[in-house]
C-alpha cells in the first residue's frame, strides 16, 4: 500500500509539473517525483523513498529556480577540470545568483561510467541552500544523475 502511495505522489508531482508556473516550482516537483522514485529503487522502503523525494526536491529546487546555461557550463567545467576536494565559486552577473561546487574524487558507476559527486551550496534569491550532487559522464559531458 505504501509503494502505491509513494508512485502515485510521484506521478502526481510529474503530472502537475507542466502546470506549475516558473522554473523552481517546476524542478522542485521533477526533483521530488525523480527522488522518490530513486529513493524506493535504491532503499526498498518508505524512509529511503522518503530521503530521495526530499534530497530531489531540494537539488531541483535549486537547479530549476535560476540555474542558467552559463552556470550549467561552469558546473560542467568544475565536473570536468577541478581537482579533488577544490572549492571553485563564481557569481551569475545576470542573476546575482552564487555557487561555490567542490567535487570529490572520480569513480566508475556500476555502467563503467566516469562519475563525480560534488558539494554545491547556492545562494539564490538571498537563501542558502546545500545539497550534494552527482554527475556522470554521458556523450563527453558531465549528466546530472
Amino acid at each position: 500500500m505504501k509503494k502505491r502511495i509513494i508512485c502515485l505522489l510521484a506521478a502526481t508531482a510529474l503530472t502537475t509539473a507542466g502546470c506549475l508556473t516558473n522554473k523552481a516550482q517546476k524542478g522542485t516537483a521533477i526533483g521530488a517525483a525523480g527522488g522518490a522514485i530513486a529513493g524506493q529503487a535504491i532503499g526498498h522502503n518508505t524512509g529511503a523513498t522518503l530521503i530521495g523525494m526530499a534530497a530531489g526536491a531540494a537539488l531541483g529546487y535549486m537547479f530549476g529556480n535560476e540555474m542558467d546555461k552559463a552556470d550549467k557550463a561552469r558546473m560542467n567545467q568544475v565536473y570536468e577540470t577541478s581537482p579533488s576536494n577544490r572549492t571553485t565559486a563564481w557569481t551569475n552577473p545576470d542573476t546575482g545568483n552564487a555557487y561555490e561546487v567542490t567535487p570529490k574524487p572520480a569513480y566508475k558507476d556500476q555502467q563503467g561510467r566516469d562519475c563525480r559527486q560534488a558539494e554545491v551550496v547556492a545562494v539564490i534569491d538571498g537563501k542558502q541552500q546545500k545539497t550534494l550532487t552527482t554527475a556522470c559522464r554521458v556523450d563527453g559531458r558531465w549528466v546530472l544523475q
